[in-house]
């Protein structure tokens, strides 16, 4: 089983492979991702990495409030999502316009 564990205050340098790399040294990762924004595809500035049970805790103690790219990362393990009304595109009316 796999822990997936939030990490914030990335660099915009810090790529998927270099955070992976990084957290190879607590343990076995299973996946890492950095988020990028869709418009720009620059780094949001976190992601999450999945790693094996055993090693999570040990990620966590090793990198939290630690230097990697020149920023101190916020390590912790993930919450799940939470709900989110739908998006509405038209601005609160239940009509659809015709210009």
């Amino acid at each position: 089983m796999a822990t997936k564990l939030y990490v914030g205050n990335l660099s915009y340098n810090t790529t998927s492979d270099s955070l992976q790399n990084a957290f190879a040294q607590a343990g076995k990762v299973v996946s890492a991702t950095v988020l990028s924004d869709r418009m720009s595809g620059r780094s949001r500035g976190f992601g999450f990495v999945e790693m094996e049970d055993a090693d999570a805790a040990k990620a966590i103690e090793m990198w939290n409030d630690k230097d990697l790219d020149g920023r101190k990362l916020r390590v912790n393990e993930a919450r799940p999502m939470a709900e989110r009304p739908p998006r509405r595109f038209d601005h609160g009316s239940s009509e659809r316009r015709s210009f």
